[in-house]
């Protein structure tokens, strides 16, 4: 009820957001006041952002749509290059959840050998962190002229993108059996200095049914970083919960089923030009910069309603 609550809110502020501006706009005629003109402009754009926001959240009907969402980027083939991509998508998922009001926390990383990082996870907190993100599932393959490449040539490069559901144990019918559980600690790692733990904080838990694997690093303590990785591994399970209840639903459709996870879903080309596609939507823009600094909504939006158009006619 809380999010109805919170909706309803949402809408009244909008309608009297919306009142004001219009007031507005009607002294400025009667008053010749031109210096208005760039207030009316920003409050407007403001406004009908704020509208579309709310109108694809509107759209998000899935059981866990409402939830926040844990994000992790795995580098793929490419050594080097493959672990500056995994940092420079931490940074434009970060940046995107800045740019909507939401908290953004990271989980776990792991350095890279010379730049970037070889993984990361992160915790997006706001109210469909979920819905909004779960269509980054995939790889994302990044082509440019490499800066890690003494003669400059183009190099083309992979990362896996994974979102999850984050939600609590009592929350799901995930039941986790502490006898399935395989726990080591190890010290934490790094590149070296006074950032290398000298006891071992960092916790590996290993769900054996399952052969899933969730390690955490980052927090100061072994019981914060098992707590982490417990949250992680809820949500892994939950996902392999839902993975395996929709390839069940395709396959009584007599649907193929493809694994999505390693499925290439988008591209992000920055030579010999610049233009950012969605493999899935047919989605494209040339502003592959503001695109890599979070500016993502238009991607999003886009699968929604191909996947809205693709239900619909199954």
């Amino acid at each position: 009820m809380a999010g109805v609550r919170d909706d309803v809110e949402s809408w009244r502020e909008v309608e009297s957001t919306s009142e004001s501006l219009e007031e507005l706009i009607e002294m400025a005629i009667e008053e010749s006041d031109g210096s208005l003109t760039d207030t009316i402009r920003d409050d407007y754009e403001s406004l009908i952002k704020r509208v579309k926001i709310m109108e694809f959240a509107v759209q998000l009907s899935g059981e866990y749509d409402e939830q926040p969402a844990i994000l992790s980027i795995k580098q793929g083939a490419g050594g080097v290059e493959a672990q500056d991509w995994v940092q420079i998508l931490l940074r434009m998922y970060l940046r995107w959840a800045e740019s909507r009001g939401f908290k953004a926390s990271v989980l776990e990383s792991t350095p890279g050998d010379e730049a970037g990082l070889k993984s990361a996870t992160a915790q997006i907190d706001g109210r469909f962190g979920y819905g909004y993100l779960k269509s980054e599932r995939g790889t994302h393959r990044l082509v440019r002229l490499s800066p890690f490449d003494a003669d400059h040539m183009r190099h083309t490069t992979f990362a896996l993108v994974e979102v999850l559901p984050q939600t609590e144990e009592q929350d799901t019918n995930i039941e986790i059996d502490p006898d399935d559980l395989r726990i080591d600690t190890f010290r934490a790692g790094g590149h070296g200095g006074q950032n290398v733990q000298k006891n071992d904080t960092a916790v590996r838990i290993t769900h054996l049914p399952t052969n899933t694997v969730v390690s955490v690093q980052n927090e100061r303590s072994q019981l914060q970083n098992r707590a982490v990785a417990m949250r992680i591994l809820t949500a892994r399970l939950l996902d392999i919960q839902m993975q395996e209840a929709e390839a069940a639903r395709r396959k009584l459709k007599g649907e193929h089923v493809s694994p999505e996870w390693g499925q290439q879903i988008r591209s992000y080309v920055l030579h010999p030009y610049k233009m950012v596609k969605d493999h899935r939507s047919g989605y494209e823009t040339a502003n592959a910069e503001g695109v890599l600094e979070g500016e993502i909504d238009g991607l999003l939006e886009a699968f929604l309603l191909h996947s809205m158009g693709a239900d619909s006619e199954a």
